[in-house]
């Protein structure tokens, strides 16, 4: 077994929260976006790879006139050689504005930013931004954007953060009205929009008050409407930071859904997967819609690993053409300090797992820094890479500073 790690940016000023998306008709090309910092001040960081992820170029997305930051950049595929990025930027700490990018050329230029969800001075703030495109090869919809964010109004007196969600019929050109899909009374964590091989679109999201608990909603008819939400399954929150002496890093439980969009026996089903506490110890669970997100399975822990051991940040993603289920997450299971990262991947429509470390080398997630970091990022990403392959994007600390790493592992897997 080999392991490939590639170095994507530089070592230096910090870079986390890395979102990856690959052409699903060239897979060589490949688009990367996350928080960098190189200039002085965070910005959308732009990565692009024309060779599978073995070499990168480097350079940022710019602001709109009158913003001075960017965080929580996600990134998506469209048909044909379209790559549309999502953003949060912000003048100072306030005004939290959702902006869309997109690219119809590979990847090589960008349009220049479209407002889609203004934020208001200290009222109105629309952060943790994701994107997903319909691709479904039976999809009367193929070509949809939907993009989720969080919506947090009364800033200035903490007032709730929501679910929204917004769509795209014209490549990200107009934008459709707002759609809230959580309780205004509820409090959510980052909510992640997936698409299924015939257009279903599903929004998932963590309520983390009054209760933890995964939700999701789905719409049949492209994003026009929605049904009503439907329990996953409860969750029991991981300490925040992990109990881990000299960890100070957040750790905020999100939401990740994927569909299997292949022609095979698992066809449809729907994969969600979170950080759980349950056991007493992070890791990470799963459960399964086998009816088109009616009804879920029995949540279960999918990475084997060590009790005690913490387990988070999972992202997950499935193949589009064999179904072959794709989980990448962070684990300390080497040494019980210092990070790794594993992709836990099944064939069997996620019966059974086989869990690989994909790091060559553990590393400080205080990197170079004396004290305890307080941010890594709040998450990391994979994407599948026709057929059977994955890209998996992190960050990494082993050059002495947060760096954003890619890579994947030849092992074969086994039912």
């Amino acid at each position: 077994m080999t392991n490939f790690n590639f170095q994507v940016t530089p070592a230096g000023f910090p870079k986390f929260e890395p979102s990856v998306a690959v052409n699903l008709l060239i897979t060589g090309v490949m688009v990367a976006v996350s928080v960098d910092t190189t200039s002085g001040v965070p910005m959308t960081g732009l990565y692009r790879s024309l060779d599978g992820g073995s070499s990168w170029s480097n350079s940022t997305l710019p602001l709109p006139a009158g913003f001075t930051g960017a965080e929580a950049p996600t990134v998506a595929y469209a048909f044909p050689n379209t790559f549309v990025v999502a953003a949060h930027v912000f003048p100072g700490a306030s005004s939290g504005t959702t902006v869309v990018y997109v690219s119809t050329d590979n990847g090589e230029t960008f349009s220049p930013p479209k407002i889609v969800a203004p934020g208001y001075g200290s009222y109105i703030n629309n952060d943790e931004t994701n994107i997903a495109a319909d691709v479904g090869q039976s999809s009367p919809y193929l070509g949809n954007l939907y993009l989720t964010y969080n919506h947090q109004f009364n800033v200035a007196n903490s007032g709730n953060s929501t679910a929204f969600f917004q769509r795209s019929t014209d490549n990200g050109t107009t934008w459709g009205t707002p759609v809230l899909l959580s309780s205004e009374s509820d409090q959510v964590e980052r909510p992640e929009v997936a698409v299924s091989l015939t257009g279903i679109v599903y929004a998932a999201w963590v309520t983390v008050n009054p209760s933890f608990r995964y939700v999701i909603r789905r719409s049949l008819d492209g994003g026009v409407t929605f049904e009503e939400s439907t329990l996953v399954s409860p969750v029991v929150p991981v300490p925040n930071p992990l109990p881990v002496p000299n960890y100070a890093f957040r750790v905020l439980t999100f939401a990740s859904i994927s569909t299997d969009r292949s022609i095979g026996p698992f066809t449809e089903d729907v994969y969600a997967v979170w950080q759980d506490n349950r056991q007493g110890y992070a890791d990470i669970f799963m459960s399964k819609s086998t009816d088109k997100g009616l009804h879920w399975s029995a949540p279960v822990p999918i990475t084997g690993a060590p009790a005690g051991s913490q387990n988070f940040f999972p992202s997950v993603d499935v193949d589009p053409l064999t179904g072959v289920v794709n989980v990448i997450y962070y684990s300390n299971q080497v040494n019980g300090f210092d990070l790794d990262v594993y992709v836990a991947r099944s064939i069997t429509g996620g019966a059974t797992f086989t869990n690989t470390r994909i790091t060559n080398t553990s590393f400080n997630p205080n990197g170079n820094n004396p004290t305890p970091v307080p941010i890594i990022g709040d998450y990391i990403d994979i994407i599948s890479v026709p057929p059977g392959g994955y890209i998996g994007v992190w960050m990494d600390t082993t050059p002495g500073s947060q760096t954003i790493f890619a890579g994947y592992s030849d092992i074969v897997i086994a039912p």
